[in-house]
């Protein structure tokens, strides 16, 4: 199958469910694959352009197998095949860089999320990690770096020296706050763009941001030309602060900090 592999990082991105939610948390949380090709339709229609994807098992739990995201490739390229689709690595705390290089490996994915700190958490590429990048990019995989704080961007210069990534063709999202508990803020933004240009690296970049302080962030990134990943996993919250009916409610609001 051919699937989308955009050049420039999609404006707007759904991650509709992440690692951590499940249906208790709230029943429009896609934990199947069904319902996943469901939320890509539905988001789609109103302006996601990408999807970020985490498969789960019977027990709605996060996991990195290889045969559950060719599967959902599967069925989300044929349903959605003009929306860009990207696998997580996510260690959660759980998973070793072995297993999230092994995944990546197994599926090549048209796009991929990789969390540096995750991946290399001695702050260095290991020839591993350069022969997984490589070997990505040789692929075509479209790669996100996450980064979690603007001290990162130092791990991701080497990471770019190390495996001769293209320094004019880098996607990166920052993560304003945390699941934990650390307040997403918009002056939290410019910290990781400073550190960047004193790296010369000029990326195409993105914010997601958590809970009720989500919005105040991404309307700051869409005002500074950045771009947007909404969704579940991130916030539950519509701008007012009532709680979203479903992802697509998310994307749509989203999508109108760009009008």
């Amino acid at each position: 199958m051919n699937f989308h592999k955009p050049k420039d990082l999609p404006r707007l991105m759904v991650a509709p469910n992440g690692a951590r939610r499940t249906k208790a948390d709230h029943p429009a949380i896609p934990v199947t694959i069904q319902e996943t090709v469901e939320t890509a339709l539905a988001c789609a229609a109103v302006g996601a352009q990408a999807m970020h994807l985490h498969v789960r098992d019977a027990d709605q739990q996060h996991v990195l197998d290889a045969g559950l995201y060719r599967e959902a490739l599967k069925e989300l390229g044929a349903a959605v095949p003009a929306m860009h689709f990207q696998i997580t690595t996510e260690a959660v705390g759980r998973f070793t860089p072995e297993q999230m290089r092994r995944v990546a490996y197994d599926v090549m994915p048209p796009g991929i999320s990789i969390g540096l700190l995750e991946m290399m958490p001695d702050r260095r590429p290991t020839p591993e990690d350069v022969r997984l990048y490589s070997a990505l990019r040789e692929a075509g995989t479209r790669i996100q770096h996450l980064l979690f704080f603007p001290d990162e961007v130092e791990l991701l210069a080497r990471l770019v020296e190390a495996a001769d990534l293209p320094k004019d063709d880098i996607w990166c999202l920052f993560v304003i706050g945390h699941y934990t508990g650390r307040i997403s803020h918009p002056d939290l933004i410019q910290p990781f763009l400073d550190r960047l240009a004193e790296q010369s690296l000029d990326v195409d970049w993105a914010i997601c941001a958590f809970a009720e302080e989500e919005n105040e962030s991404l309307a700051k990134a869409a005002e500074m030309g950045g771009k947007l990943r909404v969704g579940f996993e991130n916030s539950l919250y519509m701008p007012d602060g009532t709680v979203a009916p479903d992802n697509a409610a998310r994307v749509a609001a989203a999508n109108a900090l760009f009008n």
